[in-house]
């Protein structure tokens, strides 16, 4: 059985290993181990970077996804972002994603957070197929970036 819940501390390994395997299997990138680790902890130790959630079998993660705010002023609340999103291969196309989406959707219209907001790879249909298929659109923004080598 599959739960859904506030990732812990403890999590941290697997949510380590599931940036990396992430980074190499969308943009074939070899991180920084160390680096994603001090990340990762950054975020248990500051909840005002964010919030891991994990999808976990048996209290193992299987899934996991990051949620970082967006202040808008149009709103005055929050939008969350969906960031670093993961599911172990073998555990895909079985609604997880679907699970945690539900989940965390629920959690933002308790807490009164205007919306929910992802990115995802041009090339990535698989996955934007999964969004499209919960009911998220991708009609309004196309998103620039400058990133720091």
């Amino acid at each position: 059985m599959i739960t859904i819940r506030k990732a812990k501390p403890e999590d941290a390994a697997e949510i380590i290993d599931f940036q990396l395997m992430m980074a190499w299997e969308t943009e074939k990138i070899t991180l920084a181990r160390q680096t994603i680790t001090d990340g990762v902890k950054a975020v248990f130790s500051n909840p005002a970077l964010g919030q891991y959630w994990v999808a976990a079998e048996e209290n193992i993660p299987v899934a996991s996804l990051l949620i970082t705010n967006e202040w808008s002023d149009w709103r005055n609340t929050n939008i969350w972002w969906f960031q670093s999103v993961f599911v172990l291969p073998a555990y895909r196309e079985r609604g997880i994603f679907r699970s945690m989406y539900s989940h965390i959707r629920a959690e933002a219209d308790k807490q009164g957070i205007a919306g929910l907001r992802l990115y995802v790879e041009r090339n990535n249909s698989r996955a934007q197929k999964t969004y499209e298929s919960i009911g998220m659109v991708s009609d309004h923004y196309t998103m620039y970036e400058w990133m720091k080598e």
